[in-house]
């Protein structure tokens, strides 16, 4: 019987740090595939119909194509992941100034933020045996910008029913803005099939940030009743993307819920394949994005470029802005505190039962 989690090599960089590629494999299908470089899943293949495994993230085959910049596919994004306006902030009267990297704001952690950098990885032995990989980084104080050294732990698990776990921890001798994601790019009839615009969505939220035309967030909250981006009903993506400002996605603020208490955030379903993926999350905003910004200059890993819509994010995180003193507490952290959140991508199949969600009844359910 095969390891349930193995490695190998997948190339060096040009300063000669070496990029290890580690698969964990779960005992009901699910099979991860992440690099040592960004946290890239470079792969993650999910049961469908008749018990059919596609890899449903886009991405590419080689480092090379890593390396040549992409849309953050699959990567841990941070220190803080979205939009920092002005790429600025102030904080214990001092103001920081961070990179412009997605003029006129900070975006994702900078030039090289958490996505760009080497993860030291140590697989996690788990009492109910699912395979688990711990990826650790140090960030030092003054990195992109950001006060104080923090430690940084994300942990990958794959579960026996068909679960893609995402756990972080951190630490910080200052105090610093720190709020990660994992950013993703689902298509769950395969990446290289086509667009998602046959998916169905639903994000059990009421309210959303509104952004202004650079996607800044713009420091309060919305009901969804009042414009067209309410998924608390499912709705079919090419039904609801064209009534999406700039056919982005937004940022919904989920119900409230306890801290290391994951609350249902979204569900996004397929009809070819019968795939479902069920979004939950210990955090206190979910980022949908629709993949607008795909140009279709870059072969993915069947050779297909993708077009714009080709994968669909669904981001855990906190509030970005932490230029925006009264939404950013959640997000700070603080000397002699450890950060925790966990986000759960639980894939199932639709019509067997398993992992089904009554939306009426779990809509800011706990899990």
């Amino acid at each position: 019987m095969a390891s349930p989690i193995s490695t190998r090599n997948y190339g060096v960089l040009a300063a000669g740090q070496a990029v290890e590629a580690w698969t964990l494999t779960g005992r009901s299908g699910l099979l991860l595939e992440v690099i040592t470089l960004g946290g890239i899943v470079t792969r993650l293949l999910a049961p469908g119909q008749d018990g059919r495994l596609d890899d449903v993230v886009l991405g590419f085959n080689d480092l090379e194509s890593y390396l040549a910049g992409h849309p953050y596919f699959n990567a841990i994004t941070g220190r803080v992941a979205g939009r920092i306006a002005n790429a600025a902030f102030t904080l214990d009267g001092r103001t920081y100034q961070l990179a412009r990297n997605d003029p006129p704001n900070h975006l994702h952690g900078g030039v090289e933020g958490l996505d760009k950098r080497i993860w030291h990885p140590s697989p996690v032995n788990r009492a109910d045996g699912a395979p688990s990989l711990r990826l650790m980084y140090r960030s030092p104080d003054g990195e992109e910008g950001y006060p104080g050294n923090v430690d940084v732990a994300v942990t990958y698990t794959v579960t026996d029913n068909n679960v893609f776990l995402v756990e972080t921890e951190a630490t910080s001798d200052r105090t610093t803005p720190f709020s990660l994601t994992h950013h993703s790019y689902f298509n769950l009839a395969g990446e290289g099939s086509g667009t998602v615009s046959d998916h169905q969505i639903a994000i059990f939220a009421d309210q959303f940030v509104p952004v202004d035309k650079y996607l800044t967030p713009l420091g309060r909250l919305e009901s969804t009743k009042r414009h067209g981006n309410d998924f608390r009903e499912t709705r079919r993506l090419s039904e609801a993307i064209p009534s999406l400002f700039q056919q982005h996605g937004y940022l919904y603020a989920l119900p409230e819920h306890g801290k290391q208490e994951r609350v249902v955030a979204a569900r996004l379903e397929e009809d070819g394949s019968k795939r479902a993926l069920t979004v939950s999350t210990t955090e206190r905003y979910l980022q949908f994005y629709t993949g607008s910004h795909l140009n279709g200059t870059r072969p993915g890993k069947l050779g297909k470029a993708y077009a714009p819509f080709s994968g669909a994010c669904l981001e855990c995180h906190g509030y970005p802005d932490s230029s925006n003193a009264a939404f950013r507490k959640d997000t700070l952290l603080h000397p002699g505190e450890t950060q925790r959140h966990s986000t759960a991508y639980a894939f199932s199949v639709k019509g067997n039962g398993a992992g089904t969600i009554d939306h009426t009844q779990q809509y800011g359910g706990k899990v």
